[in-house]
């Protein structure tokens, strides 16, 4: 008996040890300093391996940062492509230690497909908001996706991940980043909202962010494509402005997971 139960007992110390390990970072870190990641994940397919979905990979860029939150887009769950019995958000969650939140945009190859928010800290709610299109619109439907949590400091945040209509003509996108400006604007506490918005600073989306929110970067680095990236479309921003101050804003060059690069920002929230 002895025997049969040394095996398990030394893969739980093992285990043990590795949690305490990878959540080091955040045992010691302080809680009004907050580290924010956005990813377009591609639905965790490498460009470069055609068929190939990868979920590891997105994971081990993650780790390598430590956020407390990320926005995630371009998720699947339980879709033919990624695999029926795959949910990309709660794979993740389990892969990085983190809790997850999924808000579907459309129906997906049999499954969903949508964008999601990982939280290093329990969520207290999530919610899932479809957004407009203009009539007669041939864009794809988009969604806002938002969770509420408690930092280690007793402080309550929103963090919210959104993904914007894709078309060339700004009718959409301008329909929606105003609603998810109306829909933030209600939250009663500090806001974080960071996703890809398909467009570049100075468009007219970009610019209704910047009347509602704070970007962490205004001479933005370029996030796409992630071979030779010549614009920037993946932003991370906050409201209200006093709430937050920028310790840190970063494109991470990971040319292999994603066409997008992923985006990092340091915050450390104001008292």
């Amino acid at each position: 008996m002895k025997q049969l139960l040394l095996p398990a007992i030394l893969c739980c110390c093992l285990f043990a040890c590795k949690t305490k390990k990878e959540l080091a970072g955040t045992e010691t870190r302080k809680g009004d300093t907050i580290r924010v990641l956005t990813y377009n994940i591609h639905h965790a397919n490498p460009p470069s391996r055609k068929d190939v979905i990868d979920l590891d990979a997105i994971a081990g860029v993650i780790n390598r940062q430590q956020p407390d939150f990320v926005a995630l887009q371009e998720v699947d769950v339980h879709t033919g492509r990624s695999g029926r019995d795959v949910h990309e958000a709660e794979a993740l969650a389990a892969k990085t230690g983190m809790h997850a939140f999924f808000a579907r945009s459309i129906p997906y190859d049999d499954g969903e497909y949508g964008i999601a928010v990982l939280s290093r800290y329990p969520i207290k709610e999530g919610h899932a908001y479809q957004l407009p299109s203009a009539p007669g619109s041939k864009g794809e439907p988009r969604a806002l996706c938002t969770v509420a949590v408690t930092l280690p400091g007793g402080r309550n945040v929103t963090m919210a991940s959104t993904h914007l209509d894709v078309l060339k003509a700004d009718a959409d996108r301008l329909l929606q980043i105003r609603e998810i400006s109306r829909i933030l604007g209600n939250a009663g506490m500090p806001v974080i909202l960071a996703g890809d918005f398909n467009s570049k600073s100075g468009s007219p989306a970009i610019q209704v962010l910047d009347s509602a929110f704070t970007r962490t970067c205004q001479d933005c680095p370029f996030t796409i494509p992630v071979e030779h990236p010549n614009r920037t479309i993946d932003f991370i921003s906050y409201r209200p402005a006093k709430a937050f101050k920028v310790l840190e804003h970063q494109v991470i060059p990971e040319r292999y997971a994603s066409d997008h690069l992923p985006v990092l920002a340091v915050l450390k929230l104001e008292k």
